[in-house]
C-alpha cells in the first residue's frame, strides 16, 4: 500500500547495512513512480539501492561543510543524486530545513568509489565483504539523474513509539546480556575478574565491578519500560535519544575515538538549537569550557611564537601574509572558531580571506598574549598607554 504526499507528516526510520562501525542507511528508488520503499530487497528487481551521503562521508577528512561540493561533483558522473522528498516523509536522526526536505543519496557504484578513494584499507574490506552482493547484481544500472522529487512511499509507515527499540534492538540484546551474565567472552570495561571470583586487574574493584553491572542492569529494566509505556515518542526527543544509544554501542564495541565524540555532540547540540544567544545555559557552558582549553594550551603555542620570532628575527619586517602566519602558529580549533564567528569558512574567496584575515589574526595574537607583527605591537602599546 502506497502512502501519498497527503498523508500527516510521520516521523520514519530509515534502514541501513552495517559493517565493522559504519552503518549505512539506504532506501529504495522507483523514479519511474516517483516512489521509494524501506523494505525489500536491495539486489532484485527495478528498486534501485540508494545509499545516504552523509553517512558515506562520515568519518573521513572531508568536512561536513564540504560535503555538498563534493555530493555535487559526484552528481555529474551520475554516481550521486539530491533527493527531495514531499513535506509527508521526515526520517529520524536527519536535520533538514523545512523549506528544502531533501537529501543527498548514492548508488552503489558511487559508494564503493568513495570507498576505495577516503576509507582505510579494512573498511574497504568491509565494503567488499558486505555489499558486493548489491554491487554484482547493480553493474547495469543507468546512471542518477541529478536530481528526483519523491511524492509517494510503497511500503507503510512504521509506528513512531518502535522506533527506537527497532533502531537499537541488537545494542539493547547486548547490554542486557552484558548486565545479566558477565563473562570473558563478552569484552567489558565493566567486567574484570575472572570465573573463579579472583580479579584479573592489577588492583580489586570486583565490588564495584559489580556494582556497576547491578546499575546498568536497572538502568536497562527502566529504560525498556519506559519505552514500552510511552504511546508515541515526540521527534525532538529521537533527535536526543538515537545520538546517545550510537554512543552507548561504540563505547561497547571498541574505544572511543575523538571523531566519535565530535559527530555525537554536535548530533546532541543540533537537536538543541531553540535558544537565545544572550542567555543561553549551553552557549556559555561551551564558550567556558573552549575558553579553558584554549587558555590550557598558551605555554605551547609561546614555544611555538617564541621559536618563529628566532628564526625571522632578521626580516621582522617582511613576515608571511596574515592567513599563513595564523595557520602556522595558531591552533586550527581556534582559526575555525574566529572563521565561522566572521562569517567566513574554507569557501569563501581569496579576496574576502584576504581582507579579513589580519583582523583574525590581531584577536588570536591579543587572546593568546603572544604579539608577533608590528600592528599588534603598536596596538597593544596604544591601549596600555590609555
Amino acid at each position: 500500500m502506497a502512502m501519498s504526499a497527503t498523508a500527516c507528516t510521520t516521523l520514519q526510520q530509515l534502514p541501513y547495512r552495517s559493517f565493522g562501525t559504519r552503518k549505512i542507511r539506504y532506501i529504495c528508488l522507483d523514479s519511474a513512480k516517483n516512489s521509494f520503499m524501506l523494505t525489500g530487497c536491495l539486489t532484485e528487481g527495478s528498486m534501485v539501492p540508494l545509499f545516504l551521503g552523509a553517512d558515506i562521508f562520515s568519518i573521513t577528512d572531508i568536512r561536513s561543510e564540504n560535503h555538498t561540493r563534493h555530493h555535487g561533483k559526484f552528481a555529474k558522473k551520475g554516481l550521486s543524486t539530491k533527493v527531495t522528498f514531499s513535506q509527508a516523509f521526515r526520517f529520524q536522526g536527519i536535520k533538514v530545513s523545512a523549506a528544502d526536505n531533501s537529501l543527498w543519496f548514492y548508488n552503489i557504484q558511487g559508494l564503493f568509489r568513495i570507498a576505495f578513494e577516503m576509507y582505510s584499507v579494512q573498511e574497504q574490506l568491509g565494503v567488499l565483504e558486505n555489499l558486493q552482493d548489491i554491487w554484482k547484481s547493480r553493474i547495469h544500472d543507468s546512471p542518477l539523474q541529478m536530481s528526483y522529487s519523491l511524492s509517494a512511499q510503497l511500503d507503510p509507515t512504521l509506528p513512531t513509539s518502535t522506533l527506537v527499540e527497532q533502531y537499537d534492538q541488537d545494542l539493547k540484546l547486548k547490554l542486557m546480556s552484558q548486565a545479566r551474565h558477565p563473562s570473558k567472552s563478552i569484552p567489558s570495561p565493566l567486567v574484570g575478574s575472572d570465573t573463579d571470583g579472583t580479579s584479573s586487574n592489577p588492583h580489586d574493584f570486583s565490588h564495584s565491578e559489580r556494582g556497576f553491572s547491578s546499575q546498568l542492569n536497572q538502568k536497562l529494566q527502566c529504560l525498556e519500560v519506559k519505552l514500552c509505556s510511552e504511546s508515541e515518542l515526540r521527534p525532538e526527543q529521537l533527535e536526543t535519544i538515537v545520538p546517545l544509544l550510537e554512543i552507548i554501542e561504540r563505547c561497547i564495541s571498541r574505544q572511543l575515538e575523538e571523531c566519535d565524540v565530535a559527530e555525537t555532540v554536535l548530533a546532541l547540540l543540533q537537536a538543541r538549537q531553540r535558544y537565545s544567544v544572550y542567555s543561553s545555559h549551553l552557549l556559555n557552558s561551551v564558550g567556558r569550557w573552549l575558553g579553558q582549553q584554549f587558555h590550557a594550551a598558551n605555554g605551547t603555542i609561546s614555544l611555538k611564537v617564541e621559536d618563529f620570532k628566532e628564526q625571522h628575527i632578521e626580516r621582522i619586517a617582511d613576515l608571511p601574509p596574515a592567513e599563513e602566519l595564523a595557520t602556522e602558529l595558531f591552533p586550527e580549533a581556534m582559526r575555525t572558531l574566529l572563521l565561522h564567528w566572521m562569517g567566513l569558512n574554507e569557501d569563501s574567496t581569496v579576496e574576502k580571506r584576504h581582507s579579513e584575515y589580519p583582523i583574525l589574526l590581531l584577536i588570536l595574537e591579543f587572546a593568546n598574549h603572544n604579539l608577533i607583527t608590528g600592528v599588534a605591537h603598536v596596538l597593544y602599546s596604544s591601549l596600555i598607554c590609555k
